[in-house]
């Protein structure tokens, strides 16, 4: 289970829930990443070793790209035209607030090089439009929950 954000573009008019539809449905039919985006993962990749510091990358042909920071759990996908970002449910009080802290710089970055709107759908809501310790309260309980359920 991962606190995710995906990277979304609305038309004037269109509501959230059918941005998240049309993604699903495309999901289907991926395809290579557009020129764009690659371009766009240029730009990103340094800014994110700025960020997080030693990040693993991971390409596969011209379908995919990867992102990942052990040390927090961060992972940054690019999927055909699809960008998300996820961290595992591991931290909890400050330990959350830290890590959402580099997640949400990490989707301004992503935000800034791509011209998509960062979207949670834990809360159904633009990143923009959430306060932080809102992530961080939902990061803390999952995270608690799971240790309580599960061990760890």
């Amino acid at each position: 289970m991962s606190y995710d954000i995906y990277f979304l573009s609305r038309r004037d008019g269109q509501s959230w829930d059918e941005v998240l539809e049309a993604m699903e449905d495309a999901a289907q039919d991926s395809g290579p990443i557009p020129a764009e985006l690659l371009a766009a993962w240029q730009r990103i990749v340094p800014q994110a070793r700025t960020l997080l510091g030693d990040v693993e990358i991971a390409e596969d042909g011209q379908e995919s790209r990867d992102l990942s920071h052990s040390g927090t759990g961060v992972d940054l996908s690019v999927f055909g035209d699809e960008v998300s970002i996820t961290v595992p449910y591991w931290h909890v009080g400050d330990g959350a607030a830290t890590v959402l802290g580099k997640v949400f710089a990490l989707s301004a970055i992503v935000e800034k090089e791509t011209g998509l709107t960062a979207y949670d759908p834990q809360v159904e809501m633009p990143l923009a439009e959430m306060p932080p310790q809102q992530a961080t309260g939902i990061m803390s309980r999952v995270t608690s929950d799971l240790r309580n359920r599960y061990g760890g």
